[in-house]
């Protein structure tokens, strides 16, 4: 086992070891040790309430784990300060959940467009890319629509555009096809897995639907908070 905080191997993204975290003194995570290379989409699968969700949350910044360490490159995510852990998730992250979280006074474009326009890209620019990503999810049409006049899939399209639109160093994606019907769920399963291997973008992807799962390079199956089978074994051998 290499001795704490000790940064990751080169080829791993992402890297966390002997993860724990509890929601409200109930277990979520017992114990989960994980690595991701760079470009590597990572299916993490399991029934509902085995710990995806909570440990994409400590992947990504968005939660502090109770125990254990978060690598991303050099940089000791555990470590870091909620400032500088938002900034990471601005700058670096791209995230897409179960539900699109997307801003009501503003149109498609400009939700998709979001990142871009934080981070200071001229508006031209923004638009002209954000348009481009609603073009590859079928959602154009929707470009000058605000959220409530769209449909439930229009909008998780959106979503995931404004997930990619920046390029993310890695992309993290919470049961992202829930709200789809199976014909939508295909394509943006496909737009999003060429997304990330034709961009470089690592993908960890949480989901419970094996179908979905056969698209990764990789599986992490999670059941009651620990690593299951075979990839318990495997995650064990890089800590």
């Amino acid at each position: 086992m290499a001795p704490p905080d000790t940064a990751p191997p080169d080829n791993d993204v992402l890297w966390a070891r002997a993860l724990r975290h509890a929601h409200h003194g109930s277990p979520a995570l017992l114990g989960v040790s994980v690595n991701v290379r760079q470009g590597e989409i990572l299916a993490v699968t399991g029934p509902r309430g085995c710990g995806k969700t909570t440990l994409l949350g400590c992947l990504s910044g968005q939660l502090a784990a109770d125990e254990g360490e978060v690598w991303f490159n050099s940089m000791p995510i555990h470590t870091l300060d909620a400032a500088s852990r938002e900034r990471l998730r601005r700058d670096r992250f791209g995230w897409v959940g179960d539900t699109p979280q997307l801003v009501d006074e503003l149109t498609a474009w400009e939700n998709a467009a979001l990142p871009l326009l934080l981070a200071g890209t001229g508006n031209r620019t923004a638009r002209r890319t954000a348009l481009d990503w609603l073009e590859r999810l079928d959602v154009a049409d929707c470009a000058n629509k605000r959220p409530y006049a769209m449909l439930q899939s229009q909008r998780q399209r959106i979503a995931l555009a404004r997930a990619l639109v920046h390029k993310p160093d890695v992309l993290f994606a919470d049961e992202p096809t829930a709200p789809l019907h199976r014909a939508d769920r295909a394509q943006v399963l496909r737009t999003l897995t060429t997304a990330g291997r034709s961009h470089g973008i690592t993908v960890v992807l949480a989901t419970h639907d094996t179908e979905v799962a056969t698209l990764a390079d990789r599986t992490l199956a999670l059941l009651d908070g620990r690593a299951s089978g075979a990839a318990a074994e495997a995650c064990s051998l890089t800590v």
